[in-house]
């Protein structure tokens, strides 16, 4: 079972406060253990568009992979004002975010467009992080059909792609995106590992990362029932980065059979 950790910088950073931040983290990489455990643990983040190539020369040497925060529905076009996927895989990004609840709600994304995103992410060779999650707070049975449904809805018009590609779901109850605690944990656990079983019957590399208020101490409680976080403003200091990078180390060093 391999651990995910993903960072979004939405637009809370400038171009030098993305650099600064790029260059820290790197630097925290550098000589961290994790840098040896490439088969045990994906790290990306997803940085403003016009900051990926120095983000990729930041990270270059380390084990951090960078991805774009949204892509057009198609490679190349009339898209005024959109991203390439084509051109975002061409100067190295291997990630696409597809779906976010605020893509959702403020620019109106639909399942038909969220599915063509999905689809053209696969084909630039950029592996979509899509994001899912129920709008009001549920109770757990519920809010794991509601999460089932959303996904099958997805995997069902993806047809071949569901099961040759690997798919990253990022699920976030929207209401609590942004709020002071996470859901709790035996909501996650219980919703997602759910979805990982669903997920497992199209293809055993899908996974499951959990999103909203994610910070310090929740990947030890929610590890292995999610295959790892999906980080916002908590990770935005390079400190707090640190501490959850110790805490999927501590997390991975007892399946390598080594000591912290």
């Amino acid at each position: 079972m391999k651990l995910t950790l993903g960072i979004s910088h939405k637009m809370y950073f400038g171009y030098h406060q993305t650099k600064e931040w790029c260059d820290q983290v790197a630097e925290i990489l550098h000589i961290h253990p994790l840098m040896n455990c490439a088969e045990s643990i994906s790290l990306f983040t997803l940085p403003s568009a016009m900051t990926i190539v120095e983000a990729i020369s930041s990270f270059s040497g380390t084990n951090m992979q960078v991805g774009i925060q949204n892509i057009a529905p198609d490679s190349q076009g009339p898209w005024t004002g959109e991203n390439s996927p084509l051109m975002a895989s061409e100067v190295g990004c291997k990630y696409a975010e597809i779906g976010h609840a605020e893509r959702r709600n403020y620019f109106h994304e639909n399942e038909d467009l969220i599915i063509q995103k999905i689809k053209v992410s696969l084909k630039n060779q950029l592996t979509p992080i899509i994001c899912i999650g129920e709008k009001e707070k549920m109770a757990p049975k519920e809010a794991e059909r509601f999460a089932i449904q959303e996904v099958e809805s997805i995997l069902s018009s993806l047809h071949e792609d569901a099961f040759s590609n690997e798919l990253i779901f990022a699920w976030e109850p929207q209401w609590a995106i942004g709020a002071p605690r996470p859901a709790s944990i035996d909501y996650i656990q219980e919703v997602c590992m759910a979805l990982r079983t669903q997920l497992g019957k199209y293809n055993k590399n899908h996974s499951v990362i959990y999103g909203g208020s994610a910070g310090k101490n929740l990947l030890s409680q929610l590890w292995p029932y999610v295959d790892g976080l999906f980080l916002g403003r908590f990770a935005h200091d390079p400190s707090m980065m640190k501490i959850i990078l110790d805490e999927a180390w501590a997390i991975l060093t007892p399946n390598m059979g080594e000591k912290k």
